[in-house]
């Protein structure tokens, strides 16, 4: 049983009077037992909440930052009228902060043998997947004084995804995906490049794609075109180890990382690459394999929702092997880590040989733009030792890519904002160069 604030305030009300005028055990009880009396017959009176029936519908996915409706249809199978207040409970990362208390609680009149249909608004503030905790119902006699209350297990999920903010890039990178793949008047010759098709020379053409017989067997000069290999494989490794926790700005590096992945998962299967993803720290936390040109994107996003950061270190030596043996021949290797010192000199660089040998391998890593402005720092004490601190992690920054690069590594290093299209451009480089 729970009593409302109007029985509280009949009480108060009624006990007024008696202890001004004649305050006594007696006095008391002639207010409290019809109360009491009244209240009892109010909770008698109250539908049942044991009896009533939940179904859930709605959405069952949603990007960050988007809106996402979940229903929940409640029957009355009992023979009175339904008076209630309903809360749907959710975890608290399912709304902003402070929006809780108005987006889970319904008001419910529903006659006896008849439904009724509320919708709760989730706005999540994290990734991952948000399940229904519980639904309270409190029902009210005719009177308002007493309520029955009951909680039911109705479950439900909705899976957060990456808000993938980086696709506004896509245009842009599309346009130069063109260029390279011989749609408009640019074309492109390299080391990777694969024949096209044959036109009339123009003045400017490089003569070295001069076809000799074609040209002996018509009465013009003919040229050859070219476009960049399709087809490639390109196998984007997520290090989902303790570096990737770390938050820069207020964005965790590892969402920083995922948002590159998905732009250049997107590019490249529009391009007509096979496109694989491998989430690792000490073992494989997801992976997406084997999916065609129009269903690898949803299965990236969809796989990458509930991953979290492990605080544990990565094993290099483990990594390596895993994205071998998922890329048997040779494939482009992405590898999305941190290019702090110790990991990359103690975990990685022994273990590059390896991957170097077969694959063509290109290390993406989220820069903190706060070291810049650290370095840029002057005019106090305080301020020196910061830019003298900020100096350093720079240079040993670039003292790590330096040695990635002499292995023949491409290394791409930026801010959380410009590693998306940064990663593209380094994609695009290497396709027009031929180099995958």
């Amino acid at each position: 049983m729970a009593l409302t604030g109007r029985t509280a305030l009949l009480a108060a009300i009624g006990s007024l009077p008696v202890g001004i005028l004649a305050p006594s055990w007696t006095g008391m009880l002639a207010v409290n037992a019809p109360l009491s009396l009244a209240i009892l017959c109010d909770y008698a009176m109250a539908a049942p909440v044991r009896t009533l029936q939940f179904t859930r519908s709605g959405d069952t996915s949603v990007r960050l930052g988007d809106e996402a409706n979940v229903q929940l249809t409640v029957t009355n199978r009992s023979r009175r009228r339904l008076r209630a207040q309903l809360r749907d409970a959710w975890p608290p990362s399912s709304w902003l902060s402070g929006t809780d208390q108005a987006a889970s609680r319904h008001k419910l009149t529903i006659p006896a043998g008849e439904r009724r249909r509320v919708t709760t608004v989730l706005r999540p503030t994290r990734r991952g997947d948000r399940k229904a905790a519980r639904v309270t119902v409190r029902s009210f006699g005719p009177l308002g004084l007493a309520a029955r209350q009951s909680n039911h297990e109705v479950p439900w999920t909705v899976r957060v995804l990456p808000p993938f903010t980086s696709r506004k890039h896509l245009p842009s990178r599309l346009a130069r995906l063109r260029e390279l793949d011989g749609r408009t008047s640019v074309l492109t010759r390299g080391e990777g490049t694969e024949f096209d098709s044959l036109r009339e020379y123009v003045p400017g053409d490089d003569t070295r794609s001069i076809d000799w017989r074609a040209s002996a067997r018509q009465t013009t000069v003919a040229v050859r075109t070219w476009r960049p290999e399709r087809d490639r494989h390109i196998l984007i490794v997520l290090d989902t180890g303790r570096t990737s926790a770390g938050r820069v700005g207020d964005v965790p590096r590892l969402d920083a990382s995922m948002d590159a992945a998905l732009l250049l998962t997107a590019l490249a299967s529009r391009a007509g690459d096979r496109v694989e993803l491998l989430a690792y720290d000490r073992r494989v936390r997801a992976q997406v394999q084997g999916r065609s040109a129009g269903d690898v994107l949803p299965a990236m996003v969809n796989a990458m929702a509930p991953l979290e950061p492990e605080l544990v270190e990565t094993d290099a030596r483990s990594l390596a092997a895993t994205a071998l043996a998922k890329a048997p021949r040779r494939s482009l290797l992405v590898l999305l880590t941190s290019l702090d010192t110790a990991p990359i000199e103690e975990g990685l660089l022994p273990v590059l040989p390896q991957l170097t040998q077969r694959h063509t391998v290109l290390v993406a890593s989220v820069a903190d733009p706060h070291i810049a402005e650290m370095s840029r720092a002057r005019g106090t004490v305080d301020a020196v030792y910061e830019a003298a601190a900020g100096a350093q992690a720079q240079s040993q920054r670039l003292r790590t890519a330096e040695q990635l690069q002499r292995h023949g590594v491409t290394v791409v290093d930026a801010t959380p904002e410009n590693l998306a299209p940064a990663l593209a451009d380094a994609y695009l480089a290497l396709k027009a160069a031929g180099r995958l």
